[in-house]
C-alpha cells in the first residue's frame, strides 16, 4: 500500500500511512498502474443502459440525475460507448444508494459510515452495481462528498478498469475534493479505457442518457395521471411491463407496482418528443415499434435501430393513409393489428404486409367500442381496446366485451 500511494516503504503504520489509511475513498481494492481487472473484463457491446435504484435524503432527486449523466457523459466522450437509462431492473448497470450491510451478497462488502469507504462498482462479468454510501454527506458542489466525481470514478469500474497510483487520475483511489467544473479524465484515464473499447468513433453520437423532466408538476393539463377524462394516443408492453403515452408523457408501469413512473418521452428518445400516434412490442423479436405520423422506428435495447424512420406505407397501406392510430401485436395468432379512422389492417409480423381481405371496419369486427380505436394492448393473452377515456377487454372466443373500465385503471387510479 505505502509503494501504491508512493510513500516511503517502512511497513509501518507513520502519520503519513494513517493520512492515507484514514482519507474518504473508494472500496474497491487497490492492485495498481492504470490497470484493468484481471483478465481485462469488458461489456461486449456499445450501448449500455442504466438505471438508479434509488435516492439519497442528502440530494434532490434532479440533482443526483444530472450528477449520473455528467459522469457517464465523461466515459462516452472518449470512447464509442452510450449510455441510456431505463427504469426498473432491466438495466445492464444498476446505481443504488445503501448504508452499511446493503446487500444480501456475499461478494457486496459492507460500507464503513460516513467518511471512510465512498462507494464501490462491480466489474462487467460481476453483476453490474454500483453502490454509494448513504451515510455520505452526498452534494452536487464543494459542499459534502461531490456525487458526480465519486460516481465518474465508480463508473470507471463499472466499465473495467481498476485504480490507478497516479494521483491527477480520475481512477486514483482517494476522494481529492475539487471543484466539481474541474473534474474530467486523466490522459491516464483515457489510456485505460480506450485500451478495453477504443477511442470515440466519429459521427456517432455518444451521449444517449435521458435528461429527466426538471418540473414535472409543469405538465401539461391534459396529463395528470388520474384525471378520469385522461385518454391515451397510444399504449404497449415492452419486456413484460407497460408504456402509456400522451403528448409529450409516457407513465411507465411495472405490474407488480401500484403507482406509475412518469416521464417526458424526450427522457428516452430525443428524436421522438411527443405525439406517439402508435406502439406495438414484437416480443418474439424483443422489438419496439412507435408510429408518429407517416413515419415508424424500430427500437431494441433502448436503442433506435439502423435505417430507421420508415414510412408506414412499406406495410402495404393505401396512400390515402396519413397516420396509424392504434397498433398490437396479437401473439396468439403471429398478426399485427393496426387501426386507422374506422378501419383495421392485419399483417403477419414476418411478411410486413397486409394480408388479403382487409381493411375491415371496426364496427363490424368489435361491436360497441365506437367506429375508432385510440390505443391497443394485449396482455397476458387478454385483448384491450382503448377509445375515448375509456378501456375495453375485447373476448375473442365471443366477439364482445368482457369488461370495461377506465383507461387509467392501469396506473393505479381509482
Amino acid at each position: 500500500m505505502q509503494e501504491f500511494f508512493g510513500l516511503e516503504v517502512s511497513g509501518k503504520l507513520d502519520s503519513k500511512t494513517l493520512d492515507v489509511m484514514r482519507a474518504p475513498r473508494c472500496g474497491v481494492p487497490d492492485i495498481g498502474a492504470f490497470k484493468t481487472f484481471p483478465l481485462s473484463p469488458k461489456w461486449s457491446k456499445k450501448h449500455l443502459t442504466y438505471s438508479i435504484q434509488n435516492y439519497t435524503l442528502h440530494m434532490d432527486h434532479n440533482d443526483v440525475d444530472e450528477a449520473i449523466e455528467r459522469a457517464w457523459k465523461l466515459w462516452s466522450d472518449v470512447t464509442p460507448l452510450t449510455f441510456t437509462r431505463v427504469p426498473g431492473d432491466s438495466a445492464d448497470i444498476q446505481i443504488s444508494f445503501g448504508s452499511r450491510k446493503h446487500s444480501n451478497n456475499p461478494f457486496d462488502p459492507p460500507f464503513d459510515g460516513p467518511d471512510g469507504k465512498l462507494g464501490h462498482a462491480f466489474p462487467p462479468d460481476n453483476g453490474a452495481y454500483v453502490h454509494f454510501d448513504d451515510d455520505e454527506d452526498w452534494g452536487k458542489d464543494t459542499k459534502g462528498i461531490n456525487l458526480f466525481h465519486v460516481a465518474a470514478h465508480e463508473f470507471g469500474h463499472a466499465l473495467g478498469l481498476d485504480h490507478s497510483n497516479n494521483e491527477e487520475g480520475l481512477m486514483y483511489p482517494i476522494y481529492i475534493p475539487v471543484d466539481p467544473t474541474e473534474v474530467r479524465l486523466h490522459q491516464d484515464d483515457i489510456d485505460g479505457i480506450q485500451s478495453l473499447y477504443g477511442p470515440s468513433e466519429e459521427g456517432e453520437s455518444q451521449l444517449t442518457f435521458p435528461v429527466l423532466p426538471t418540473n414535472i408538476a409543469s405538465e401539461e393539463p391534459s396529463t395528470h395521471t388520474c384525471d378520469p377524462n385522461l385518454t391515451f394516443d397510444s399504449v404497449t408492453t415492452l419486456q413484460g411491463e407497460m408504456i402509456f403515452f400522451k403528448d409529450s408523457f409516457m407513465w411507465w408501469k411495472d405490474p407488480e407496482k401500484t403507482e406509475a413512473e412518469k416521464y417526458r418521452i424526450s427522457t428516452f428518445w430525443p428524436a421522438l418528443e411527443g405525439g406517439i400516434d402508435a406502439a406495438y412490442e414484437d416480443e418474439d423479436k424483443d422489438i419496439l415499434f412507435l408510429f408518429k405520423g407517416q413515419k415508424y422506428w424500430a427500437i431494441k435495447a433502448n436503442i433506435i435501430q439502423p435505417g430507421f424512420p420508415k414510412n408506414i406505407h412499406t406495410f402495404g397501406f393505401p396512400k390515402s393513409i396519413k397516420k396509424i392510430d392504434a397498433a398490437v401485436y396479437d401473439r396468439n395468432r403471429r398478426r399485427t393489428l393496426f387501426f386507422s379512422g374506422k378501419k383495421y389492417w392485419r399483417s403477419e409480423e414476418n411478411k410486413r404486409s397486409v394480408e388479403k381481405g382487409y381493411p375491415r371496419t371496426i364496427a363490424s369486427d368489435f361491436p360497441g367500442i365506437g367506429p375508432t380505436v385510440d390505443a391497443a394492448l394485449q396482455y397476458n393473452g387478454h385483448f384491450y381496446l382503448f377509445s375515448g377515456s375509456n378501456q375495453y377487454e375485447f373476448d375473442h372466443k365471443y366477439k364482445g366485451f368482457a369488461s370495461i373500465k377506465k383507461s387509467t385503471f392501469w396506473l393505479g387510479c381509482k
